[in-house]
Parts: C-alpha cells; sequence; structure tokens
C-alpha cells in the first residue's frame, strides 16, 4: 500500500498505513494527527523499538522516506535511534534543569534567604516582638548585601556586612551575624541552598565581638554592673510616688517579686489565687515565660505578699480578671514594657528628652544592674 494522501487524511485514530516498499515505515493516526513512526528491531538487544521522524503533513511523503532511509541505515550500522533520541531527551533535561537550577540560584539572594527563614521560621516561634526586631534587623541592616546570589555570597562580603557594625554596635552585629547562621542553616536544610553551600556567618569573627557597654549622655560607662544598697532601694521606694500610679505599680511588683518587666505588664487577674495555706499566689503561665519554648518547663508559681498583694488587689478590683495594666488603646491588650522605661528615662538625671521640661528627677542612678528601672 502507498502513503496516498487522501489515505492517510482518512486514516481512522488508532490505525496506521504501512509500505512493503519501505519496511518499518508507518503513519499512524491519533488525536492529535498524524505522525510517521519507523518500527524496528534493535541492533542493540533485539527488542522491538520505533521511533518518531515527523508529523504529517509538515514532514511530506517524500521527506520522510528520506529520514526513513537516514535512521535504517544508522540501524544497520549498529545504532538503535529510538536509545540515541532517548539520550538526546534526557540531556536536554538535563541542561535544561541545570540552567533552572542556577537562574533560581541566581535570584536566590540573600535576602530571599532571610524572608523565607522568617516567615518559615522566626515568624511561627518567636514572640511578637522578638520575631519583629528579627525582621526590623533584616530590613535595616543587610544594605548591599541583600541582593547578593545567596550561593555566590564569599567570606569576605559576609565579614565586611558584619565588621560595618562591630565597632558602632556590638551587640546588634552579634545579634544579625547569629541570625544570619540560624537563616542560612534553614535554607540548607530546606534544599533552597546547596548543602556544599558555606555558612560563612558562623565562622566569621568568632568571639572577636565584644560589647562596650551601655552609654549614657553618649559616653560609654562600661559593662561593669552594681546593685543597689539597702538604703538606695528605700529612697528609691519612698521616690516611687513621683511617677505616675501605673508605673508606681509595675515598679513595686518589680521590686517585691523579682519577675521579669513583660510578666509583670501582661499580668491578668484571673492568674491570682488564694490557696489551701491562706497565701495568695500569682502564677504565671508558662507560656508567658522565658522558657516557654522548653518541653520540661512549667508555670511560674510567684507569692504575693505586702506592697505587691496590696497592688494586685487594688488592680484586680478595678479590672477583675483581665489585664491588670492595660493600654490606652481600642483593642484590649496590656501596657508594654517599653512605655515603663521611657517614663523612668524621662526622669533620669541625664535624661535630654525635652530638656527645657521642669520634671523631678531620680536620687540613684548611674550604672545600676535593673535595667527596668534604669534604662
Amino acid at each position: 500500500m502507498s502513503f496516498d494522501a487522501r489515505d492517510i487524511k482518512l486514516l481512522p485514530v488508532g490505525e496506521h498505513l504501512t509500505s512493503p516498499d519501505f519496511p518499518g515505515l508507518r503513519i499512524t493516526a491519533s488525536a492529535g494527527g498524524r505522525s510517521w513512526i519507523y518500527r524496528y528491531k534493535s541492533p542493540v538487544d533485539g527488542r522491538m523499538r520505533q521511533t518518531k521522524l515527523g508529523k504529517w503533513p509538515a514532514m511530506s511523503v517524500h521527506a520522510a522516506i528520506a529520514a526513513w532511509e537516514q535512521v535504517r541505515l544508522g540501524r544497520e550500522g549498529g545504532v538503535d535511534p529510538a536509545l540515541i533520541a532517548k539520550a538526546a531527551r534526557e540531556d536536554a533535561r538535563r541542561q535544561l534543569e541545570q540552567r533552572r537550577l542556577a537562574a533560581e540560584r541566581e535570584a536566590y539572594t540573600v535576602a530571599k534567604v532571610c524572608d523565607d527563614y522568617y516567615l518559615g521560621h522566626v515568624r511561627l516561634s518567636r514572640a511578637r516582638k522578638g520575631a519583629t526586631e528579627v525582621r526590623r534587623m533584616f530590613d535595616s541592616m543587610l544594605g548591599g548585601t541583600a541582593g547578593i546570589p545567596a550561593a555566590e555570597l564569599t567570606r569576605a562580603q559576609a565579614f565586611d556586612l558584619i565588621k560595618s557594625y562591630a565597632e558602632s554596635a556590638p551587640v546588634q552585629a552579634s545579634k544579625l551575624r547569629a541570625e544570619l547562621g540560624a537563616a542560612w542553616d534553614y535554607a540548607i536544610d530546606s534544599g533552597r541552598l546547596p548543602e556544599t553551600a558555606a555558612n560563612w556567618w558562623r565562622l566569621i569573627l568568632r568571639g572577636k565581638i565584644q560589647s562596650k557597654g551601655k552609654k549614657i549622655s553618649g559616653k560609654n560607662v562600661g559593662t561593669v554592673k552594681r546593685v543597689l544598697s539597702g538604703e538606695e532601694v528605700g529612697t528609691l521606694i519612698r521616690w516611687l510616688p513621683n511617677f505616675t500610679a501605673l508605673v508606681e505599680d509595675v515598679l513595686t511588683l518589680y521590686l517585691w517579686t523579682g519577675t521579669r518587666g513583660a510578666e509583670i505588664c501582661g499580668m491578668r487577674g484571673a492568674e491570682v489565687t488564694r490557696e489551701a495555706d491562706g497565701l495568695w499566689w500569682w502564677t504565671i503561665p508558662k507560656a508567658r515565660t522565658k522558657n516557654a519554648r522548653h518541653a520540661n518547663a512549667s508555670d511560674l508559681r510567684v507569692p504575693l505578699y505586702g506592697r505587691a498583694r496590696n497592688v494586685v488587689f487594688r488592680r484586680r478590683e478595678r479590672f477583675g480578671d483581665g489585664f491588670l495594666f492595660p493600654a490606652r488603646t481600642k483593642d484590649v491588650r496590656p501596657v508594654e514594657q517599653k512605655t515603663v522605661q521611657v517614663a523612668v528615662y524621662y526622669h533620669q538625671p541625664y535624661s535630654q528628652t525635652t530638656p527645657n521640661v521642669q520634671r523631678s528627677r531620680l536620687p540613684i542612678s548611674k550604672r545600676p544592674v535593673c535595667t527596668a528601672f534604669f534604662p
């Protein structure tokens, strides 16, 4: 049977035409059109195989016969055209995948590593305040490093970024270095960075970034700390009424309970109970403590005595089981610890906030250990 154009056009789907003049050459009909096929026995392993030569009518009968002749001669020479075509396709796919990965790695910049780490880990596992600080560091401190392809980052580039902050802000430099190191680990674990990618952030300036201590009035006062003497504590307690009622109450709880500012500011009336021993206890849920991430940690139990108990009773009478130190906002939430710190700083002898405003100044300061009282 010859390959007549009319017969090819009328060929039903699933059928094929052959010709005794061209052994192995056939045209098949499918839902996608008509295709020229060469069917043969492999000279490599003797298995029946076929290879596509082209589509009709784009490939005419004469062109199909010429293509058939070429692959047939190759088969007679020991070449399996189907295996050759398969190898070519696999090589093309491999090259395409390599180009895709190269483009992806080039586009996967330092900034995108940080974004993935923040969205996939920090935002989900850190408290809001801590997560916000990490986001702020990534947004404001990466500079030109943000646009560098992460897989191509050099040790020198990582060093230059951290070193640029180490002199003026060593604490921030250390924090940035640690968060970038964790971000790199996250990217390597997720497969977005190759396992061979060096985590330079873990290696540079190890143990070489030293804090210069606190600054007061633009001068470094060092890292030496002190505690207040009994007489100074008495002076401070007598001075507390110079603050607003909220700040005075928060500072009183600092002194009488020794708990953290975030725990005090987030205190709820429902957390305070009188127990069988007749004593009043404040139970701080584990989720609000610094040990929240440790599986074996428990709630923090704080006994309430003296002025601390009086403060809590007075505020429970006013605010019930809700926040005892509510913020003045439309949404219901506790006052932020920073609000208390700012209020204390405002009364420090060295505070330059609105210097022309007359106000009482704290009689005790100078590098105390309690930064909540003396920001």
